[in-house]
């Protein structure tokens, strides 16, 4: 709890910086557009339309979108601005259907009367409208602040720093007490914000300027601490630090540390991690020079980046195709080999598979229409897995998609039959499963590969000569054995990373 309790101040303030611009640009569109709106009635249905549409759309795949959209602009297409951009937008629904609802709900005497009394639209607007209708302006607000604080957690994977690392790493690595301080400080969160809304509104009706300052000052001190990270940012500005990027599953977590950890240590250069990335949007920062470093794996390139076939693809001939196209096409440099591979294969419950005298994927042959499959988000999508469903000619009775930290539990669980697993990982020795043969060799080899940016190749060439010196250092057993420490044994990933760090150096 300690140690999850450190990271607060800085998920917190991010957290909250993101969720007050995103509101209050929210606020600023559609509070003027909702007028617009109630003086021009043919514009209601497809402004509003529009509106409902976006928040239709699910917010995780709203802020992934954002990424690819930026990177076509030549924008940063990973942290703040495509977070920013779709918390704007899922702002705008609530603020906007209740601005257009409370101007249209007042009393048409009391407009005539304004007219009577020789008001012009604007005064009329000012004078009258806009307050009777401020109550449910301000509920629309108050709903919009606690969905976008919401929202805001999923942020995580497009590389903004909020309360969702708390949630995505907690998830990951089985540790219900990062989960559970992301879930309580998002909450409360969400309550202060809804209270100085609703405070605010209670000055203004009241006339309690006192009131009003109060809550005021509060969004003020918010403000303040939400600037925080910023100030220090500039601050050290000249201290410019190498940017570590990781997927979203506890190996990644891992691996980030330790090289990050080798950068500090051996080109004593202060380096930082960005976690939960999103696969492809990992790979697309460090093309655009948004992060400097990660680990990725070979075949996970050769078929997603590459598009090359998966099927009987040699180890050997995979990592140096890899290695050669990766610097000719992006200007990507392979820094080392890490040693060992985490490869997709596919995983049963001991008991079960020695029942049906399953030992490879061919044993499934017929079988697989009488078992589910369980994979994680992206598996059923990749080309990986069309391969072996065209080369074993699988098909499973049902395919089910859920976070890869729930696959394990599903299958102790009897929720499905088989899932997708990753060879390194700790859990497969601790719940006592069997790793299916790729006996057709349709998986493609998973070689761990520290990928280095164009841009620190060429200005820190002292930071990739400390990387080089990672090649070989990690086999499977180690990588296995380092990821039960997070997922069975409740060690943080950091703590690990330092651990193999010091064992490195000796």
């Amino acid at each position: 709890m300690k140690e999850q309790l450190a990271l607060l101040p800085r998920y917190l303030a991010a957290h909250l910086g993101l969720t007050l611009v995103a509101l209050a640009l929210g606020v600023a569109v559609s509070v003027p557009l909702g007028v617009l709106v109630t003086r021009s009635r043919r514009l209601e249905g497809p402004v509003l339309g529009v509106a409902s549409v976006v928040q239709t759309i699910p917010s995780l795949a709203l802020l992934a979108f954002m990424v690819p959209v930026l990177a076509a602009l030549g924008a940063r297409s990973i942290g703040y601005l495509p977070a920013l951009i779709g918390l704007f937008l899922y702002s705008l629904l609530p603020v906007l259907r209740n601005t257009v609802a409370g101007l249209s709900g007042i009393d048409p005497a009391v407009i005539e009367a304004a007219r009577g009394v020789g008001m012009t639209p604007r005064e009329q607007l000012r004078r009258v409208e806009l307050p009777l209708a401020l109550p449910v302006i301000v509920a629309g607000v108050r709903t919009a602040a606690v969905l976008t604080v919401g929202t805001a957690t999923l942020s995580t994977p497009v590389g903004a720093p909020s309360l969702g690392d708390y949630i995505f790493s907690g998830l990951q690595t089985r540790n219900t007490t990062a989960v559970l301080v992301g879930c309580v400080a998002s909450a409360g969160l969400a309550l202060v914000l809804d209270g100085l809304v609703r405070g605010l509104l209670a000055g203004v009706t009241r006339r309690s300027r006192r009131l009003v300052l109060l809550c005021l000052g509060g969004f003020a001190g918010l403000a303040v601490f939400a600037a925080t990270p910023v100030v220090r940012a500039l601050l050290a500005r000249d201290q410019a630090s190498i940017t570590v990027g990781a997927k979203t599953f506890t190996e990644q977590y891992i691996l980030a540390g330790i090289v990050a950890g080798r950068i500090e240590r051996v080109a004593g250069v202060p380096a930082r991690t960005l976690g939960s990335l999103g696969s492809t949007v990992a790979f697309d920062a460090l093309r655009n020079g948004e992060i400097d470093v990660y680990v990725d794996y070979s075949g996970t390139l050769w078929a997603n980046v590459l598009r090359r076939s998966t099927e009987s693809a040699d180890r050997a001939s995979v990592l140096a195709t890899v290695e050669r196209e990766l610097l000719d096409r992006y200007d990507v440099h392979v820094a080392a080999a890490l040693g060992f591979e985490n490869t997709y294969a596919l995983a049963m419950r001991r008991a079960e598979a020695e029942r049906l005298g399953i030992r490879r994927i061919s044993d499934l042959g017929g079988r697989a229409r009488s078992l589910r499959v369980g994979g994680d988000y992206e598996i059923f999508q990749r080309p990986e897995w069309r391969a072996i469903e065209r080369v074993y000619g699988l098909a499973f009775g049902e395919a089910r998609s859920m976070d890869p930290s729930l696959l394990y539990e599903a299958l102790r669980a009897e929720q499905v039959d088989v899932i997708t697993a990753f060879s390194t990982d700790g859990r497969i020795i601790a719940d006592d499963l069997v790793l299916l043969e790729d006996d057709r060799r349709a998986i493609p080899p998973y070689d761990a590969l520290v990928l280095v940016s164009a841009r620190l190749a060429r200005t820190r060439p002292e930071v990739l000569e400390a990387l080089r010196g990672l090649s070989g250092t990690i086999d499977a057993k180690k990588m296995r054995q380092m990821n039960a420490a997070v997922d069975e044994k409740k060690g943080s990933p950091a703590a690990v990373a330092a651990r193999f760090l010091d064992e490195l150096r000796r």
